[in-house]
């Protein structure tokens, strides 16, 4: 700042400086030179309504305005002001943009570009209106069908308000433009702009979309053509938001000629799967692909295509274009969490790069956008002027705050269920005592102690006993057994209870801790499993020698691995459907993280599929949540962060203190960095903690900078140093400014405080317990779960009894007379397609899962896989005609025995090979309901079909023995 300069000249020295930097030459009035370049900004140029403190001109024709305040002015009182510049030109120099006056019995009125000729009945008018204080920037555009204020970044570029004005002309030649209603305050148009081609009210017809889909898609173009300039889509995991996202992009670079959009992800992992769905995606009307159609650009430089329609880029990435800094593309990997630490200690703010002008994109997508609207890459979105469209399945309270409580779609993983477009899961519970208590080792005894950053173990002998705490597990403490103990558990239970009768491991995701817990379960599942490398395999950031994304592919795509180990790489948006097991091995706090990982498990998958990856597996209708560490009952928190630097180190961050820094953001950073390292103290931490902080914890610390900060304590403190009920604002403040010195000097007149904190915050070994040894508690489905399949078999049981009258199959089960016509497969399905329809996820497999859970003692077959006949099992056992759940293969199995029976004491015998024959005969009862004649060239081609029945049983008795069988055998 210049401290010569009035504040009203110091905000026309940053003005100066915006403009100049957006392409526009500013010039004085006594200086002034219309045609020195394309864009001219002419100070304190005489209007009919007034001095506008900048008038724009673009190819020596004038188009717009700007009225400059001083920093501190509200702008939405100025723009009563600054409008009267849009009528108020002279004659000279021309205008670009000029109104229609309509003579009086006409009160519409209409524009045109100068360019246009039009004689007679015309006001040259400036459509670009700003307001600005150097420091705000709100923005006009009277081109618009509503014309409203809006906050911008910085100014525009000459060409692209030519480009605009030049689209005005472009509408206003067509047929029927002086019957549009003019465009100033209190009217409405439908001109060529980019929000009145938002407006086009095209009907949506996809038949490739599901009615969740088809909403969003319709109230997000209603909520553009209301020009909402944020909104918010949440979609469930698995719902289709890429592909919707999609949909809406193909229509908006169609039907609103949108120039180009953004897809905006957090992780390079995340591009390139939404690139692949522009790339497959087949546009419902022309029946091409979209990229035959647009350019799409995956960018992996800092190089925009001048011809790409849609770019898809990692919102790490548009941050280093901006700052004009080149991209280590390792840094397009990592969580955001991870990179605010490593991608600049110190935050550095954006600033405009004229290369990437804040109108460069028209509508901005942001994926997964619960993550990337925060702290330091917020910037980044509130740097351009276009929509802002958020999508996500986890929405936390600052989501909604951010895109202005405009929630255009709200579509829940409950409700996705209940579509059958998600499957629901069970909860499989594995309590230790280790996991729940903790665990001691004795002194005298040898322990490895294992320094994290290099892997290297050293070996100690304890002084005193070391006890260790359930939450110091796996960060201070790795307690082999307790992995192991959860682990064998794991691999023993999965073909009794988990999935019972699978001989194939399930696509498993374990959530671990940090990479350090990673690598100990890889090591610890291979050795417990007696599988080879491939088997399982870690799918973090730090692994070397293959890209992750090749490791995430064969997880999707090939049998190998089995079991996929991580952090948080793929915890979020990576798209994996045939994973089965989510297995917890770490605490979640956040409910929003924690839906995500859910939606891991939750994505349907066709059986064929499926069953590529997974041979055994029958079909995908749940997944089972495994938990290892209780993360299901743990309270969790929409996530509210108090660190406001995260990308601030702890060393500069207490440097920051000691050389006097007491803003409140400092403090509020310094109180999360104390609170989170409070957890990781030792009893011998605390000894020396306290001895040089007067007895205070670090929470105490943390504690006492939150108060520090606290508005309500600022105002307390004012009240008892005036005694007054209201102090004023300065002696508020200067209360403040007292409070917060205060706890600034804790830090910074004590060294010996910061020496030690830094000691403990930079620790990197792991005591490695390998002499406790763990026991299970329990392992089983959860109270939840049984509960849930109560629920389920309860529900079953209503809709049964509630169409027993209505479904010709419950009819014939619950009805049929001896002689009446026997139920048929066609019946079956007829039933089975009916309670789909109405319940999604009762399939015969969940329903007989249900049952397991239940009343294990009195289900049969529950490792077998499912039929459709099951489905008459299922019906007789829930309105209680059969005491036992008995798959229905294996109770006409039982029938035919007893036939078989009836027959030898009758005194009928049959041939080895006619036995033969009615085995088969009778298995195939068990799975279509009946046998025919026209059967036996389907089910015994090979032995001669029906011609060698007829010799075999003779011609005139095979009809008579299929009848008994039939009749005998079907239940």
């Amino acid at each position: 700042m210049h401290p010569n300069l009035t504040p009203e000249q110091q905000a026309r020295v940053e003005i100066d400086r915006q403009l100049e930097a957006c392409g526009w030459q500013v010039q004085s009035r006594d200086q002034q030179n219309l045609f020195a370049q394309r864009g001219v900004a002419i100070r304190e140029f005489p209007l009919k309504t007034g001095y506008a403190d900048y008038l724009l001109c673009v190819d020596g024709k004038a188009i717009g305005a700007v009225e400059a305040k001083k920093a501190g002015t509200t702008l939405s009182g100025v723009q009563h002001q600054s409008e009267k510049y849009s009528t108020g030109l002279p004659k000279l120099p021309k205008a670009w943009v000029s109104r229609a006056v309509s003579p009086p019995t006409h009160p519409k009125g209409g524009i045109t570009s100068s360019r246009s000729g039009r004689p007679g009945g015309l006001q040259p008018f400036l459509p670009f209106l700003y307001e600005s204080t150097g420091i705000e920037t709100c923005f006009t555009n009277g081109l618009d069908p509503e014309p409203r204020s809006r906050r911008v970044f910085t100014f525009h570029r000459p060409e692209t308000l030519a480009e605009w004005a030049e689209e005005a002309e472009q509408a206003d030649n067509k047929p029927g433009f002086l019957e549009k209603p003019g465009l100033l305050s209190g009217t409405s148009g439908s001109y060529n702009t980019l929000r009145a081609r938002l407006n086009h009210g095209q009907p949506l017809i996809n038949d490739n979309l599901w009615e969740p889909q088809h909403k969003a898609i319709t109230r997000l173009e209603q909520s553009l053509a209301a020009d909402k300039p944020r909104a918010l889509i949440q979609m469930a995991t698995g719902s289709g938001k890429t592909f919707t996202a999609v949909n809406i992009v193909y229509r908006l670079i169609k039907l609103a000629d949108a120039r180009r959009v953004l897809f905006l992800v957090d992780r390079g992992n995340l591009g390139r799967q939404a690139l692949r769905e522009f790339q497959q995606f087949v546009t419902p009307d022309d029946g091409r692909k979209f990229g035959e159609l647009y350019n799409v650009q995956h960018l992996s430089s800092n190089h925009f295509d001048d011809v790409s329609r849609v770019c898809i880029t990692t919102i790490q990435r548009l941050y280093s274009i901006l700052r004009g800094e080149e991209l280590d593309p390792t840094l397009e990997e990592p969580s955001l969490d991870e990179l605010e630490e490593t991608f600049g200690r110190d935050p550095k703010s954006v600033a405009y790069n004229p290369r990437v002008p804040i109108e460069f994109f028209d509508i901005i997508f942001i994926d997964e956008c619960h993550r990337s609207i925060y702290n330091l890459w917020r910037q980044v979105l509130d740097y351009f002027d276009a929509h802002l469209i958020g999508l996500t399945a986890t929405p936390s309270k600052q989501t909604f705050g951010f895109f202005n409580q405009n929630l255009v779609m709200e579509y829940t993983r409950q409700q996705a269920v209940a579509d059958g477009i998600n499957v629901d899961h069970n909860v499989y519970r594995i309590r230790t005592r280790i996991t729940e208590r903790g665990s001691t080792i004795e002194a005298g005894h040898v322990v490895p102690r294992l320094d994290l950053q290099t892997r290297q173990q050293r070996w100690d002998v304890l002084d005193e006993d070391l006890t260790y705490t359930p939450s110091q597990i796996d960060r201070e403490v790795l307690a082999e057994s307790q992995i192991r103990t959860i682990i064998r558990t794991f691999k023993e239970r999965l073909p009794i209870d988990i999935f019972p009768g699978r001989r194939e491991v399930p696509k498993t995701l374990i959530f671990a801790k940090d990479d350090a817990h990673a690598e100990s379960i890889v090591e610890i599942v291979r050795d417990e499993f007696g599988r080879g490398n491939d088997f399982c395999q870690k799918i973090t950031y730090k692994v070397f020698g293959v890209k992750p994304e090749d490791v995430i592919a064969a997880f999707r795509n090939s049998y190998n691995p089995r079991i996929a180990v991580t952090v948080d790489m793929i915890a979020t948006g990576t798209d994996i459907k045939p994973i089965e097991i989510l297995l917890f091995m770490r605490l979640v706090k956040s409910k929003g993280l924690f839906e995500q990982m859910l939606g891991r498990g939750t994505r349907v998958i066709k059986p064929t599929d499926l069953q590529v990856v997974t041979p055994d597996a029958p079909a995908k209708d749940r997944f089972v949540i495994v938990d290892a560490v209780g993360v299901v009952e743990h309270e969790k928190i929409d996530t509210q962060t108090l660190d406001r630097q995260p990308s601030l180190g702890l060393p500069k961050l207490l440097d920051r203190l000691a050389n006097g820094a007491d803003d409140a953001d400092t403090l509020l950073t310094l109180a999360s960095r104390l609170a989170r390292l409070a957890r990781k103290l030792t009893p011998q931490d605390e000894y020396k903690l306290n001895a040089v902080s007067r007895g205070r914890s670090l929470n105490d610390l943390a504690q006492t900078l939150l108060v520090a900060v606290d508005p309500d304590q600022h105002f307390a403190a004012g009240q008892q140093a005036t005694g007054e009920l209201e102090p004023a604002p300065a002696q508020v403040q200067q209360a403040a400014e007292q409070m917060q010195h205060e706890a600034m000097l804790l830090f910074a007149a004590n060294e010996q405080l910061r020496h030690i904190i830094l000691s403990i915050q930079q620790r990197q070994e792991q005591v490695i317990d390998q002499l406790s040894i763990d026991e299970v508690l329990e392992a089983g489905y959860d109270v939840q779960a049984t509960s849930a399949a109560q629920s389920m078999v309860d529900s079953f049981r209503q809709y049964i009894e509630d169409n027993k009258e209505e479904i010709t199959a419950l009819q014939l089960i619950f009805n049929r007379p001896y002689s009446q016509q026997r139920l048929t497969f066609v019946q079956i399905q007829d039933l089975a397609n009916q309670i789909q329809t109405y319940r999604p996820a009762w399939s015969t497999e969940t329903l007989w899962q249900a049952y397991t859970q239940l009343e294990r003692d009195k289900v049969r077959g529950a490792n077998a896989p499912r039929v459709l006949t099951d489905l008459i099992s299922l019906v007789r056992r829930v309105v209680q005609l059969e005491d036992e759940l008995v798959p229905y293969p294996e109770r006409v199995r039982q029938r035919y025995a007893d036939w078989l029976a009836a027959q030898t004491a009758a005194g009928r015998r049959f041939s080895p090979q006619q036995q033969q024959w009615l085995d088969k005969i009778a298995e195939t009862i068990g799975l279509n309901l009946a046998f025919t004649e026209a059967d036996f060239q389907d089910y015994f081609y090979d032995e001669g079909g029906l011609l060698a029945a007829r010799s075999l049983f003779g011609r005139e008795a095979l009809p008579e023995l299929l009848a008994e069988l039939n009749e005998a055998l079907v239940v």
